[in-house]
């Protein structure tokens, strides 16, 4: 088993206000854990600039050239209250989106078996037409569309465990039927949306979670409502938004998972891409601001990629032998 993973420099020159959580610090924490010798198996890759026609895909030409547009040459453009941009930003953002479309070449032409995408800024609250939530594009949306377009993926699957709902990757999926979205996050909170009866077209499935929910409460939502439903589909290719601030440690949210949570949730994704997708995943970073539960979380992630059913085996030989102590 093959993974790849994509970073870019740029990723270290988004600046945003001091005191934002979506800092330098978030990446340079991920950094160090790639940076570990466990992780040398794993192959690294440059991450392309996004061209302008894959943005297209999934934003409309109103909102590509007002975010080129408006990206300062120095100092800050905010475009609401919570997303910046900086002299880099633009450059960061389209390496964030290319490094998707590059892990989707990738894995369909047989050179990985899955791919992990560790940049920044992250991308699922950016709508069709608008960015928000610190997101400038949505790579997510466009990896999946990329498949699509490029290797006529039929069915094309976004799984987001990040705690907060990926709005825009819900508006861009909403009407297409052969586009599925299914999500676990902490309802209410940012951005508002993520209810169960926000159902898109049969294809948009979310599970929410309240404050104080943890890994039990995950995995049954997870087992219940998400996995039943992407196994339906069955998906050409499943793409992972990968925000670990659902971790009890995060301050942007009040859920309590643990990194072991993540790695659950990772392996069962890869086992319903092994039947259905020919093991093709592509994960993509989203949120995560404490420094060492987004350090340890991508840690299990990368691993899970990595090992994938030698450590579900494991990890089930370790659940029987604690079963049998009890």
């Amino acid at each position: 088993m093959t993974t790849l993973v994509y970073t870019h420099r740029s990723s270290l020159r988004h600046e945003t206000p001091p005191g934002h959580p979506e800092r330098v610090d978030r990446i340079k924490a991920v950094y160090s854990v790639l940076d570990a010798p466990h992780f040398a198996a794993a192959q690294r890759r440059e991450a392309p600039r996004a061209t302008e026609a894959q943005l297209l895909l999934a934003h409309t030409p109103e909102h590509v050239q007002r975010i080129f547009a408006v990206a300062p040459e120095s100092g800050f453009e905010y475009l609401d209250a919570d997303t910046v941009m900086s002299a880099h930003s633009l450059e960061a953002a389209l390496r964030a989106a290319g490094a998707a479309t590059a892990a989707v070449d990738a894995v369909f032409r047989a050179e990985a078996s899955n791919a992990f995408c560790a940049l920044r800024p992250p991308g699922h609250h950016a709508e069709q037409n608008k960015a928000m939530g610190f997101c400038l594009f949505n790579q997510a949306a466009i990896a999946a569309l990329h498949a699509r377009t490029r290797y006529d993926a039929e069915r094309v699957a976004v799984v987001d465990f990040d705690v907060h709902h990926g709005n825009g990757t819900q508006d861009i999926f909403w009407t297409d039927e052969n586009l599925f979205y299914g999500s676990t996050h902490q309802m209410p909170l940012y951005p508002g949306s993520g209810a169960r009866n926000e159902t898109g077209v049969g294809n948009i499935f979310n599970a929410p979670l309240r404050a104080g929910d943890g890994g039990v409460e995950f995995r049954e939502a997870f087992n219940s409502i998400i996995l039943p439903a992407l196994d339906s589909f069955a998906p050409d290719l499943v793409i992972i938004s990968a925000g670990f601030d659902a971790h009890v440690r995060d301050p942007l949210g009040s859920l309590e998972l643990t990194e072991e949570d993540f790695a659950w949730a990772t392996l069962r994704l890869m086992e319903l891409a092994d039947t259905h997708a020919r093991g093709r995943v592509v994960s993509v970073l989203e949120g995560g601001y404490d420094l060492q539960g987004l350090a340890g979380s991508v840690g299990v992630h990368l691993h899970a990629l990595m090992h994938g059913q030698s450590l579900t085996a494991q990890m089930e030989e370790q659940s029987d032998d604690e079963d049998d102590e009890t």
